[in-house]
């Protein structure tokens, strides 16, 4: 903002703030068409009087209120500033932030619009970036540690934004390679029983990774990018008695690996590559009596030098809304139940990206 000036009204205990934007930004890039950018923010702070006039902004009420208001719309005029448009989803997240920051619910380092601006990779036409503070934090945490793991709901990203990082790096000849895996636990030994050729047979579960790649890569690249052995999409039995040197390699689905298949893969790991490791440990498919090696592993690789956990809620889930709902009522159902390490045989999360 050009201008910003709050008052204070003692008798009150009210506060006002004038905030002028600038001339070469319209006014319904700042409001949103019909205003629902502007409707966003008055759900929000259902408290606080705001108005428009001109070029002009007005809020009215109490002085917190209006002292994030005033920096929910300085966000958003950063955001503008780099020639991002500003949607709905994007004005509740910086609330969010703002409010988490405010509340000392997380330390305020970053603010909205670093977070909201952060670039990973443009592709077809868009560009796929971190929309929550704990997806910067797990895309940063990527560029710095050699083996990082993503543990969080269905929803956050996890798999997306590895991928992401994964094609970022080619691009850059970081690596020279990406390789992609998961168990096809489902199938279990049971896998030469299904019909069809091998490819046939493992490619429903490594269809959402191909689904990823789809969106980030010319799709007609794809086959000829997999001939070279420049990418590899392969069931994790794959990875076993081979050192993977030059690569970007993601584990996707680890909660489903044994302790003895999450240590083989982990020790796959060669010079100059990086492990991206994804999972959420509240939807495990192993058969009863098997341990999560994801559940494992946090105790004993944590604090170990080089390697990250990034924890991700429902807070920052991408998804539909009502996705982050979900996870909420079932995290609240399994507490109440006394649900050891949450839905054990919850299933449904194959076949779904998180964006």
């Amino acid at each position: 903002m050009t201008q910003s000036s709050t008052a204070h009204t003692p008798a009150q205990e009210q506060a006002r703030a004038q905030l002028t934007v600038p001339a070469q930004h319209p006014m319904v890039t700042v409001l949103g068409s019909g205003d629902s950018l502007l409707r966003v923010i008055e759900k929000a702070f259902p408290a606080a009087d705001i108005h428009v006039r001109g070029n002009e902004i007005s809020a009215v009420g109490d002085p917190k209120d209006v002292a994030l208001i005033s920096r929910v719309f300085d966000e958003m005029m950063l955001v503008l500033r780099t020639g991002q448009p500003m949607t709905e989803d994007a004005v509740e997240r910086s609330i969010a932030m703002l409010k988490a920051s405010d509340n000392g619910e997380s330390d305020g380092q970053e603010t909205p619009a670093q977070v909201l601006t952060q670039n990973i990779l443009s592709s077809r036409g868009r560009t796929i970036r971190p929309k929550t503070l704990n997806q910067k934090r797990y895309v940063d945490a990527i560029d710095k540690h050699t083996i990082v793991f993503g543990i969080g709901p269905a929803g956050t990203g996890k798999t997306y934004l590895a991928m992401a990082k994964a094609v970022q790096a080619l691009q850059s000849k970081q690596v020279n390679r990406i390789i992609l895996t998961r168990p096809a636990v489902e199938a279990g030994e049971r896998l030469g029983f299904l019909p069809g050729t091998l490819y046939e047979k493992i490619d429903p579960y490594l269809r959402p990774l191909y689904d990823a790649l789809h969106d980030m890569l010319d799709p007609d690249s794809i086959p000829r990018l997999m001939a070279a052995g420049t990418i590899e999409v392969a069931p994790l039995a794959y990875m076993r008695g081979r050192t993977l040197n030059d690569a970007f390699i993601i584990l996707d689905e680890a909660q489903n690996t044994s302790p003895e298949q999450m240590k083989m893969f982990l020790t796959r790991l060669g010079f100059d590559s990086k492990i991206v490791i994804t999972g959420d440990v509240t939807q495990v498919d192993l058969p009863d009596g098997t341990k999560s090696g994801l559940r494992q592993v946090q105790d004993i690789l944590d604090g170990v030098e080089d390697v990250h956990f990034s924890r991700l809620s429902s807070q920052d889930v991408v998804r539909h809304r009502l996705v982050g709902r979900i996870v909420d009522a079932y995290e609240k159902y399994d507490t109440t139940h006394g649900t050891q390490n949450g839905a054990h045989k919850s299933r449904g999360k194959s076949g779904h990206k998180g964006k």
